[in-house]
């Protein structure tokens, strides 16, 4: 052996600080961990620089300059391009469900009959460390053909059907850290641990069954953002062997400065990308964050906030536009509603605002829609299977469409209400106090909720306080009001769960976090951040 040899340094390595299960070792070997220590190293500086880039751009933002079209792209926009292309198992995705990385949930998802399933480790998933390693456990096993899951309460049995939906997986976005993953003593990007275990260990499995490693892609801000993603995935094919292209994602545009940059998003992954998603309520929570100190741009009630209507029906029409120039999915927004038991009534009025809704999706010339729960499958199949026989509408290049920066940035109109205030407060912590114990998708009032659900909650009481609105009683919104409502949905929530289920489920730990969110001078970029300090 030579000198040179017998001094090789070992390879770099993550160091794990959490306790260890015996099946985590199926995940967690040497080697998987090599790969994301060298994923890392390889591209966490340019990730930190890309979240202090987000920071100076808020500063711009709040010293009054608004998003807008970005002068040295406009070659990109304006040029004659397409994206690589689009596996046949893509092609037709007109109804798509999402959901956490559960066992159960995800064998249901499969087995919904939807054409495809996005399991998430982000907005629907806690990132508790079990739940993090348990979903590579389980998309492990279904990249196996293993999955599967007796449930020790019914004893019923869950397995995957003859045809399971094809699989996309959302990793935690690039604010994110996995705080029980060290390199050289600090914790290392969420995304890159999420997407980094998965694909190492699954990617040659998925696509020995005919499928192949598909992603979603959320919270971007920019194109530099989607860039260094494209870097990433370049990187992973050349060290697994994988051919160039292999790796297919779809991008959510759910912040309004990527709004402006879906061109140069779909140009900086153009090799590796399939489509583009309207990820509504997180555009929602993100339009206040980043122009929302200003009076212009007061939003009234959440539940006036509609995509047909402002800069929500812009946004989701550009969208359009953008993708099928490039050859792109447009892919549209989430129907949250679950059904009721033994409330046919009820059942009937939610399922004919997510037909209404779909309907506007597909009339507008969006490819697919997204699902919360296995029963609105059905529901979103049949609009879509009736406005659009075939298997998506890219040829719709919706040219007649004129979009700027005057529309994107559009308010809602309509009025701010005690009961909106009131739906905020109470939404917001219920959906804080499960993620706090454990649970991102979160039932609450016949709607799935996830995280950014609690983000519009708390960002709309913050802008409220902020811009001293006024509601539509003339009533105007100070910290006194807020906390006295609080104090009452407090008292009425501790009534109606029960003082046991009230403190198991952390409900004033959760709520003293969103009083101290929407009482800060200062918006926090993400709920999720100081929440985590909860519960690592």
């Amino acid at each position: 052996m030579s000198a040179a040899a017998q001094t090789q340094p070992e390879p770099t390595t993550l160091d794990i600080i959490a306790p260890m299960q015996d099946l985590y070792a199926r995940v967690l070997t040497g080697d998987a961990l090599a790969f994301v220590a060298e994923l890392e190293d390889r591209f966490g500086g340019r990730r930190r620089e890309l979240m202090q880039a987000r920071a100076d751009r808020q500063e711009k933002l709040d010293a009054g300059e608004l998003p807008d079209f970005l002068p040295e792209t406009k070659d990109i926009r304006e040029g004659d391009w397409k994206i690589l292309g689009t596996p046949e198992d893509l092609k037709d995705r007109r109804v798509e469900i999402t959901g956490p990385v559960d066992r159960k949930m995800m064998i249901n998802a499969f087995n919904s009959g939807a054409n495809v399933f996005m399991t998430d480790f982000e907005d629907a998933s806690s990132p508790v460390w079990e739940n993090m390693i348990d979903g590579q456990l389980n998309l492990m096993d279904y990249a196996r053909g293993t999955l599967e899951y007796s449930d020790p309460k019914s004893g019923k049995d869950y397995r995957l059907g003859e045809t399971p939906a094809v699989l996309k997986v959302r990793p935690r976005g690039w604010h994110m850290e996995e705080a029980h993953a060290e390199l050289h003593g600090a914790p290392i990007s969420a995304s890159l641990f999420d997407f980094g275990l998965y694909i190492f260990h699954n990617a040659k499995e998925l696509l020995a069954r005919g499928t192949g490693p598909y992603f979603y892609l959320p919270k971007m801000e920019s194109h530099r953002e989607a860039k260094l993603w494209d870097d990433v995935f370049t990187f992973t094919e050349e060290t697994l062997g994988l051919e160039h292209g292999t790796i297919k994602t779809t991008v959510l545009i759910e912040t309004l400065p990527a709004a402006f940059e879906m061109d140069e998003i779909l140009y900086a992954l153009k090799d590796h990308i399939v489509g583009l998603n309207c990820g509504r309520w997180d555009y929602i929570f993100s339009y206040i964050k980043r122009i929302g100190k200003s009076a212009d741009y007061l939003l009234p009630d959440r539940s006036q906030v509609t995509m047909g209507e402002a800069f929500l029906k812009a946004y989701s029409l550009l969208l359009i536009k953008t993708c099928h120039r490039r050859g792109a999915h447009a892919m549209g927004g989430m129907a949250a509603q679950i059904p009721v038991k033994n409330d046919e009534e009820a059942n009937a009025a939610a399922f004919e605002k997510v037909r209404a809704d779909k309907d506007r999706e597909a009339s507008f010339g969006h490819d697919g829609t997204w699902v919360a729960h296995p029963a609105l499958v059905p529901v979103a199949r049949d609009v879509f299977d009736r406005l659009m026989p075939q298997a998506n509408q890219i040829h719709r290049t919706r040219l007649d469409l004129e979009i700027g920066q005057k529309e994107l940035l559009a308010p809602h109109k309509g009025s701010i209400t005690e009961h909106g205030v009131r739906e905020n407060i109470r939404v917001g912590i219920q959906y804080l106090g499960a993620w706090l114990t454990g649970r991102g998708a979160v039932p609450l009032y016949n709607l799935m909720e996830d995280a950014a659900t609690a983000e519009i909650s708390r960002t709309q009481i913050w802008q409220q306080l902020k811009l001293e609105a006024t509601l539509d009683d003339g009533r105007t919104v100070t910290e006194e009001l807020v906390r006295s409502l609080y104090d009452d949905e407090m008292a009425k929530l501790k009534e109606s769960l029960g003082e046991s289920h009230f403190e198991d489920g952390r409900l004033a730990e959760a709520g003293r976090l969103f009083l101290g969110l929407v009482f800060t001078d200062e918006l926090a970029e993400f709920l999720t951040t100081p929440a985590y300090d909860l519960i690592k």
